[in-house]
């Protein structure tokens, strides 16, 4: 099944139009924050940005938990949680040219995490120290550290795969192309 049948757009679509209005978490977000906590994976605390936790990432590529944190949203929707995230998969469709957002020039790509399971990573260009775009290609295996949003089944991906940090997020991420990795 192709990544664009699943919801998941092939072509680039920017970040930055994603709503960000106040720090309230409603109780679906809670139940899905409670379910993340209560697995039991080895994780890395991350740190504290502007009041607002900003959760824990597993510590090595965990796509259970991802394919865990995804069907919950699926069911319950947005609530406004973005969630860390360590993924690992083969690369299926880069976007040939990279795109110019509000935010910065970003690359994108879709990963397969599972059989009939992707998702679109971003990477933020501007502030990876990486070759020009594009530096990752199809039939590569790619591990993802980010921040996992979901504004919808079709708008959903993984972004801040970068080594900054920021007031709505304080983990640093990295994407990791065949053992080379780029931050």
């Amino acid at each position: 099944m192709s990544a664009a049948s699943k919801g998941f757009p092939l072509h680039p679509i920017g970040t930055d139009s994603r709503r960000r209005t106040g720090s309230l978490i409603g109780a679906s977000g809670l139940a899905v924050l409670g379910l993340v906590i209560l697995a039991g994976t080895p994780h890395a605390r991350a740190q504290t940005v502007g009041g607002a936790p900003s959760g824990l990432a597993p510590t090595q590529c965990d796509n259970q938990k991802f394919l865990s944190d995804q069907a919950g949203f699926m069911q319950t929707g947005p609530t406004r949680v973005d969630l860390p995230e360590h993924i690992c998969g083969q690369v299926v469709s880069v976007a040939r040219r990279s795109r110019r957002t509000r935010s910065g020039v970003h690359g994108y790509f879709i990963l397969q995490t599972a059989p009939g399971h992707s998702i679109r990573i971003v990477s933020d260009l501007d502030r990876m120290n990486a070759p020009n775009w594009p530096w990752v290609k199809p039939g590569d295996q790619v591990d993802v550290v980010g921040r996992y949003y979901f504004d919808s089944e079709r708008s959903q991906g993984i972004d801040w795969t970068h080594h900054g940090t920021g007031r709505h997020w304080a983990l640093p991420g990295f994407v990791q192309v065949n053992g080379t990795r780029y931050e």
